[in-house]
């Protein structure tokens, strides 16, 4: 890499350094969970240096750090992969004690193939289906995560955090203006570390959860949006902690509070005119709008296990917890899994609600577009809009982690589109988690089962 580097790093990036000495690059690339794996360098070897090696082994972890057993025909000895930057997603890390940039970096083999279940890989062969196709997806997340008190010990229950006030985070107060204020100083930390690294927040809300906040992007490339959210989940948790509290963003962290999820908004353009698909010369609804919605209720139950990869990530699905229990779609109605929200129709999008927060979110995105990408090819029609209460059905999408897994195993269909071998690796290493928490007795099991069965 040339000693210019810098200058082919994102404005917002330069403008970090503008006056300073650079000292360290975090030369980083999310595993399965989306935890970030890397090294960190001297800027002086970063600028000597074009790509670093990581062992492949760093995709086989469960979110425990034990290994799943997918390795390929050639056993688990731990190949290196070779790690390229891209430079467009340089930015700062504002939090640190000096003067640091992070890069992401993409995996490749020692052929110089894409790393076929590297989370970013994924997405970026998602994206490229809808490209053959002519059409660019559009993607708006929304992130909820909880402020919580900081908790040293896994066997206490987790506690909303203390506000401004002295007063815990009470909950029932979504879109409260003065449940926000209380958390004032770690949104304001949030505010100039995403300023810090070039990213524009939509908005900042108060959710219904006690210390349950909502975090809104401007729409745009799903790559890029899904590199937002993988730094905005660091960028958040080091907020919290210079506040002496914890972001966490598990899908249900308090009993009898909602769960936090990560919606997604999609819409698609036409490559050739700019126009959205989903409407029509009259502003019309397109047969493609129905098509993606037909393709993410014929197609999310096996993708659940993507969007909610943990045991946890199923408590969410609470009948009347904000969260939807089914695959009904209706028209600005949060109570259906799949959304249509007030638009003009240049903006018609459809929102994905079952995601959760806990997922990766290069893989949570790269599902809910492969789903919507089968119903665009497959032209099925979806079930009529759903209109009323959708809470008062029955549910439609697995409950517990086997049954989602069981689902992703047979869907040869999802396969195709993620990637056969991602979904190899992806359904090992998930099943050996899931393995680990089934040996796990819980104080439910010692309450009710000890002396009474």
């Amino acid at each position: 890499m040339s000693d210019d580097w810098t200058t082919r790093i994102p404005e917002a990036a330069q403008t970090y350094l503008e006056g300073r000495r650079l000292d360290e690059v975090e030369c980083i690339i999310s595993d399965l969970p989306g935890i970030a794996r890397g090294k960190a360098v001297p800027a002086s070897k970063f600028a000597r240096q074009d790509y670093f090696h990581l062992p492949d082994s760093i995709f086989y972890q469960t979110i425990t750090g034990d290994w799943g057993e997918a390795a390929d025909e050639d056993g688990f000895i731990e190949k290196d992969m070779i790690l390229r930057p891209d430079m467009s997603t340089a930015t700062a890390a504002p939090w640190t004690g000096d003067w640091t940039l992070q890069v992401i970096h993409d995996a490749y083999d020692r052929n110089g193939a894409v790393v076929p279940f590297s989370p970013r890989n994924v997405l970026k062969r998602v994206v490229q289906l809808y490209h053959d196709k002519g059409w660019e997806p559009v993607v708006a997340p929304e992130m909820e995560f909880f402020l919580i008190a900081r908790n040293l010990d896994p066997a206490q229950e987790i506690q909303p955090m203390t506000g401004r006030s002295g007063r815990p985070a009470a909950a029932r107060q979504a879109y409260s203006m003065t449940a926000v204020d209380e958390f004032g100083p770690v949104i304001d930390d949030i505010y100039d570390f995403a300023e810090a690294q070039g990213f524009e927040i939509d908005g900042i809300t108060q959710e219904g959860g006690a210390g349950q906040l909502e975090i809104n992007l401007q729409h745009g490339d799903p790559l890029k949006l899904a590199d937002e959210v993988f730094y905005f989940k660091r960028l958040i948790r080091e907020a919290a902690l210079r506040h002496n509290c914890f972001a966490t963003f598990m899908a249900k962290p308090i009993e009898d509070e909602p769960g936090s999820a990560m919606h997604i908004h999609h819409s698609i353009l036409d490559m050739k005119d700019g126009s959205n698909i989903f409407t029509g010369s009259e502003g019309e609804d397109t047969d493609a709008f129905f098509h993606f919605i037909a393709g993410l209720q014929n197609h999310m139950p096996a993708a659940l296990a993507v969007m909610a990869p943990y045991v946890n990530s199923y408590r969410r699905y609470v009948k009347d917890h904000a969260a939807p229990i089914n695959l009904a779609w209706g028209r600005d109605n949060r109570t259906t899994g799949i959304r249509v929200p007030l638009s003009q129709p240049k903006s018609r999008r459809v929102e994905n609600r079952i995601a959760g927060m806990d997922c990766n979110p290069y893989l949570g995105i790269a599902a809910s577009l492969a789903c919507g990408y089968l119903g665009l090819v497959e032209q099925q029609q979806p079930s009529p809009e759903f209109k009323g209460d959708a809470y008062e059905g029955d549910g439609d999408i697995p409950r517990v982690l086997g049954s989602a897994l069981a689902l992703f195993d047979e869907s040869s269909a999802l396969h195709k589109v993620l990637g056969p071998e991602f979904a190899r690796v992806y359904s090992i290493v998930k099943r050996a988690e899931y393995d680990e928490f089934l040996q796990v007795i819980s104080p439910w099991e010692r309450e009710h089962l000890l002396m009474n069965v």
